[in-house]
């Protein structure tokens, strides 16, 4: 099979002749196809058969020791002029990274089978969506992207009607981590990426089609590509309002896109319903609302912490028809991971006998790809062309201290610098020290694909006559007390939050202002049959004046260092909350009991 596309033929021809591959095979996306892929790969061992009577269609791939994660100092963002990509990533330029990266794909695929693959990134039907085709030697992507995308036939024919794509190039290549690139040239529209098998250094419809190449899309179109989940609340009337929230890696996305709600909340009959776990496109609709779609069909989870207390909903989704990687196995050939109450390790995600010594049975960055569909919570919505039109934007990070359970921006300006200003401990998603604080705007600093002063400059850019912007929060679920413990219960209490978030929409919920912004007390937040100390509830809502000086004063040193691009106006909101909080009494400002 081939395309009537003519741009797409010599594409796939002129990466046949730099790759020497045994064999080309265009992917239709059938389950016949899906069927012969898998047995392939558990006859080679890339794959391992699960339990059939308890995990039925699952299978186990194990990945190189070295191969486990992203790898953000091998991602570049290769634009002609340095200054477009931004001191928050690193640049290359295209000659040179197309020179560098040719000469490791040069006869890369000897003897192996070259796929390729069209996909389309959200509805098929949607205009919000967008298509690309990845090329790759590895048959565990193709797997992963037929989970994680709408991939095959009907993929091509819009790809055909569309006339234009994002062209991604992935070959495992070694293995070598010293021979390892993720490229990106967004103003080419493509990605080359060699020497990973890892989520999303492979599966180039993720991180890098749908957020750093979609950035720029976005940018340049008028809309916005963000590294959000998106989920409707129902509330007892039958009314469903959707909110977008971005939380960095491991900070408890998934698990607040399938958040089941607490006994009583269930029975005065609310409801929560999964769009999207990860990746939202927003674009304004005719009414001036945003409109978002999940532009995944998949979701590629983090396993380990994943279990009935925190998430039973994405546990009962990954029973069957799953792809796990680097999970340990027990004796019986279940899935195994570190936060599961029941079971217990036989060999690790290496596939060594488990021993202690050798560290955790499962990698902590061990996945499972799964279909959307088989989420108990998931919604028809998420298959709607027009996508669901956005109440909310929450932003929320894993802060210790300072930060209150949630607080409301006061207008627009003030969100998007409430975004910019997101800070949380780092996590075994990304490569290096764990623990660490650092500034991750919306979520976004591994995965913007230009300057985030631009960044912030389009997203300010929404707020114009007629729009009728979502109202932003920040939330923190992470709050610790003077001992260490959690001052939140979090999980599907944090539905509770959510009821005091819509209710702001509304113009029914109460807040106090303060100069970080409105902050409920806690009378204005249901927390009926929830044993909070009044103490705790003190300090969850409490703003610190004098604490927040400092963090006001280390937000301006952060966006005074990217340069004479970051917008003046975001500059003028965080001088003008620095002037409000020095007027502001040196007490720590208390929230009522309640």
């Amino acid at each position: 099979m081939a395309s009537s596309l003519e741009s797409l033929n010599r594409w796939v021809e002129e990466v046949a002749r730099l790759t020497e591959p045994a064999e080309i095979h265009w992917c239709n996306g059938s389950d016949g196809e899906y069927r012969l892929l898998t047995e392939k790969m558990l006859a080679s061992g890339d794959l391992h058969a699960l339990n059939p009577d308890t995990h039925p269609g699952c299978t186990l791939h194990r990945s190189n020791p070295t191969d486990v994660a992203r790898v953000e100092h091998l991602t570049y963002i290769c634009t002609r002029n340095r200054d477009d990509a931004g001191p928050n990533n690193h640049w290359m330029a295209p000659a040179e990274a197309h020179a560098k990266v040719d000469h490791l794909f040069a006869g890369c695929m000897r003897g192996r089978t070259m796929y390729v693959v069209p996909y389309c990134m959200g509805p098929i039907d949607s205009p919000i969506s967008r298509c690309g085709v990845e090329i790759t030697d590895s048959p565990y992507v193709v797997a992963n992207m037929r989970i994680m995308t709408r991939m095959g036939a009907a993929a091509l024919s819009r790809i055909e009607r569309d006339g234009g794509f994002v062209k991604g190039l992935h070959s495992i290549g070694e293995l070598d981590p010293d021979r390892r690139f993720i490229m990106h040239f967004p103003e080419e529209l493509s990605i080359k990426s060699i020497g990973s098998g890892y989520g999303g250094n492979a599966l180039l419809g993720k991180k890098c089609h749908a957020l750093r190449i979609g950035s720029w899309q976005a940018r340049s179109e008028g809309w916005l590509a963000e590294h959000m989940l998106i989920v409707g609340i129902e509330n007892p009337q039958g009314e469903i309002r959707y909110v977008a929230a971005a939380f960095p890696s491991a900070c408890g996305k998934t698990n607040l896109a399938m958040l089941i709600p607490p006994e009583s909340y269930r029975k005065a009959g609310w409801k929560v319903w999964t769009v999207g776990d990860d990746i939202c496109w927003m674009k304004p609709g005719a009414d001036g609302r945003l409109w978002a779609i999940n532009p995944e069909a998949g979701y590629f989870g983090v396993a380990p912490g994943t279990d009935t207390t925190t998430n039973p909903n994405a546990l009962d989704m990954i029973q069957h028809d799953t792809i796990y990687t680097n999970v340990g196995v027990t004796a019986d050939n279940q899935p195994w991971w570190e936060g599961l109450s029941e079971g217990r390790p036989a060999t690790d995600w290496q596939g060594r006998d488990y021993d202690p010594a050798n560290g955790p049975a499962a990698h902590p960055n061990a996945r499972f790809t799964v279909s959307a569909r088989q989420c108990p919570s998931w919604s028809e919505q998420a298959e709607a062309a027009q996508g669901v039109p956005i109440s909310a934007i929450i932003f929320g990070g894993r802060r210790p201290s300072l930060v209150p359970l949630v607080f409301e921006a006061k207008d627009w300006t003030h969100g998007v610098l409430v975004g910019a200003a997101m800070g949380s401990e780092t996590t075994a998603a990304a490569t290096g020290a764990v623990g660490v604080l650092r500034r991750d705007s919306m979520a976004m600093k591994p995965f913007c694909g230009y300057n985030f002063a631009d960044y912030f400059s389009h997203w300010l850019s929404f707020d114009k006559p007629g729009a009728k912007l979502p109202k932003i929060f920040h939330v923190n679920w992470f709050r610790k007390n003077a001992e260490g413990r959690f001052l939140w219960p979090g999980f599907g209490e944090n539905l509770r939050v959510l009821e005091w978030i819509l209710g702001r929409c509304a113009g029914s919920a109460g807040a106090r202002e303060t100069p970080i912004g409105f902050v409920p007390d806690a009378g204005d937040l249901n927390l009926d049959e929830l044993d909070l100390p009044s103490v705790a509830k003190r300090e969850l809502l409490a703003v610190d004046a004098k604490a927040w000086r400092g963090e006001i004063a280390a937000i301006g040193e952060y966006l005074d260092g990217f340069g004479e691009r970051m917008p003046e106006r975001l500059k003028r909101e965080q001088r003008h909350i620095a002037d409000a909080l020095e007027m502001a009494p040196l007490a720590t400002a208390r929230a009522a009991s309640g």
